[in-house]
């Protein structure tokens, strides 16, 4: 892998990373993925005391699936249960296969649970935290909406189960669904800069295309 591709990727990258400051809210929202860094990372919120309850949310996609032996919400439950929140404090939510419904399943667990938020903390992968922000604004307008992520730049993002060439692809593949979901009407429309746009482009010309959507 060139110099050239690393720096087109963190181009990509840093668009993708919206950089929230947090405040306090009344759930934490964590969004199911290949990455049990993400749950731990929102363990880590809730352990904070920046909410008094979580959602983690998703079943098995096709990065986990034969690798985690349990849904995606529930890896992630038990990293968080490991790392010392109380299970009690728990909502999981395993029926959900993309992010649009990762947002409209946990809002009617919430509600059935009795519970309404006005501010979510909402926790993904850090090159998904744009495109996750974009989906739940569509899908579920109405609470204020911080978005996090593991606290981990492009170069050290990288382990051996998440390697750099597949967070590339899936990397390529979120900043083309940022167009053609705004289209679809998947998730509200994000301005994507020329620079960005330009880096997508040679990114794909270079062959990172695993991710792409027809």
């Amino acid at each position: 892998m060139s110099a050239r591709t690393d720096d087109l990727a963190r181009i990509l990258w840093e668009y993708m990373r919206l950089r929230h400051e947090l405040a306090a809210a009344d759930v934490i929202l964590v969004l199911g993925s290949n990455d049990v860094r993400v749950g731990e990372h929102g363990a880590r919120l809730f352990l904070q005391g920046l909410a008094p309850l979580m959602v983690c949310s998703g079943d098995v996609g096709r990065l986990t699936a034969g690798r985690f032996t349990k849904s995606e919400a529930a890896t992630f439950a038990d990293a968080a249960v490991r790392l010392g929140v109380p299970r009690s404090a728990i909502l999981i939510e395993d029926g959900s296969t993309n992010t649009g419904e990762n947002v409209d399943r946990s809002r009617a667990l919430l509600a059935s649970a009795g519970v309404h938020p006005r501010r979510v903390i909402l926790v993904q992968k850090p090159y998904m935290e744009r495109r996750a922000w974009a989906t739940f604004k569509q899908r579920w307008p109405e609470p204020e909406l911080q978005v996090t992520s593991p606290p981990l730049s492009y170069d050290e993002y990288p382990t051996p189960d998440i390697p750099r060439e597949l967070v590339i692809n899936i990397l390529v593949g979120d900043v083309q669904r940022m167009r053609v979901y705004a289209e679809r009407g998947f998730q509200i429309p994000q301005p994507i800069p020329e620079e960005v746009w330009g880096a997508w482009k040679e990114l794909v010309a270079r062959g990172y295309t695993g991710h792409l959507v027809p």
